[in-house]
């Protein structure tokens, strides 16, 4: 057992080959449901065909062929006990299958021309038979003769006339390809020397892994995809320690970095906050409340910098317009100015009297084309406008 359990803990994957006689195989026809519902759904299916307890079995369906599928069923415990053994010998993947589904018939013509493939495991009192009748029906059984006709040296030949006996009686017609143990052969070709017509019929082969391995290729028969997770495989964390701390260093490392990056600049910016603080109180000593030096600095500069621009164009517009007003006479009397939104309003007095209105309206074009010209030599603009008392008006502003 120890040596088992050495050998277990070297090895991926392990594959355990379930005697024929300890599963049963179903080919039957399934509802057309997904994989999560079919395997709800087949203690239901196969209820009828089992004389125990659904409930007590692991079931698992195969691949879909013909419209049909091949279901295996074997006892929960049993798998249990077997998958919690090979777990603590440190198995870490386990599969088992069913014998029958991975004996390898003969050859491909031997499907097609019935015949049968039978592997005997054949002990000192009995004999384990797994039988291949087609491609989709299998049957496996053990075969213990009387204990009168086992006792002395006997007892192979005993056993091996059983087996020829009921392999007889399962296929009496059909040809039968027989794998036995090695020790085994010269009794078995010395009974069937004796019957003629028996010989014809069977014939006598060493038994051996290569019979086994094509069943092993994309078997859908794991019974151990049944049982409870609580019995499968752990992942081996112990394989995984060195990767694992490496990666742990690594984020490590990545971690303290970031942080004395992110306290760097937390005390960057610290400092600069104060020193913009200190730049703020020193420039306005009578701000009492900073809560971002920064944004307020920056408003007002704004408004120092909105506050000389409307002064530098109101007095640049004034003193142009006063030039060229007092060097065009006559000229009549200004009523008001008012500087608003980067334009010179200027209203004109209105004249009472209906041949001095006439006049004066004549007078005002004439007036307001010779400023307009003076006004544009300097890029400046005159435009007419009127103001609230309904009298004469021009907008004074900068050409765009």
């Amino acid at each position: 057992m120890s040596e088992l359990s050495d050998t277990t803990a070297q090895i991926k994957s392990i594959a355990l080959l379930l005697a024929a006689s300890d599963v049963s195989l179903l080919h039957m026809q399934t509802p057309p449901l997904s994989s999560a519902k079919l395997k709800a759904a087949l203690p239901n299916i196969v209820e009828e065909q089992l004389l125990c307890d659904p409930a007590d079995c692991v079931i698992v369906a195969g691949k879909l062929s013909d419209g049909k599928r091949t279901i295996a069923v074997a006892h929960r415990a049993w798998l249990d006990l077997l998958a919690k053994t090979f777990i603590s010998f440190g198995a870490r993947h386990i599969a088992a299958l069913p014998a029958q589904s991975c004996l390898s018939p003969a050859t491909e013509q031997s499907i097609q021309s019935g015949i049968v493939t039978v592997a005997i495991n054949q002990y000192d009192t009995c004999a384990d038979l797994t039988l291949r009748l087609a491609e989709h029906e299998s049957i496996g059984f053990t075969i213990m003769p009387p204990s009168e006709q086992i006792s002395g040296n006997e007892s192979n030949e005993a056993v091996a006339h059983e087996v020829i006996l009921a392999l007889n009686a399962l296929a009496p017609t059909a040809s039968i390809k027989m794998y036995v143990n090695q020790h085994t052969i010269q009794t078995y070709q010395t009974l069937l020397a004796n019957s003629p017509t028996l010989q014809e019929r069977i014939t006598v082969s060493a038994d051996n892994w290569t019979h086994w391995m094509g069943g092993f290729q994309d078997n859908a028969l794991n019974l151990m995809t049944g049982i409870t997770a609580d019995n499968h495989p752990k992942l081996d964390w112990f394989s995984w320690r060195w990767p694992i701390i490496f990666c742990t260093i690594i984020l490590v490392i990545n971690v303290v970095a970031l942080n004395l990056e992110w306290w760097h600049m937390k005390s960057e910016s610290d400092s600069m906050r104060s020193a913009m603080t200190d730049i703020y109180k020193s420039t306005f000593p009578k701000e009492t409340v900073i809560i971002d030096p920064l944004a307020q600095m920056q408003q007002k500069i704004a408004i120092a910098e909105h506050g000389s621009g409307m002064a530098a164009d109101f007095s640049v517009i004034i003193s142009t317009f006063g030039e060229i007003w007092s060097s065009i006479t006559p000229h009549p009397a200004i009523a008001s100015l008012e500087y608003r939104d980067h334009s010179l309003l200027v209203s004109l007095k209105s004249v009472t009297g209906q041949a001095g209105e006439s006049d004066l309206s004549q007078s005002d074009e004439v007036l307001a084309e010779k400023i307009k010209t003076e006004l544009a030599r300097r890029n400046l603009t005159l435009e007419p406008a009127s103001n609230n008392s309904g009298a004469k008006a021009w907008t004074i502003r900068r050409a765009q």
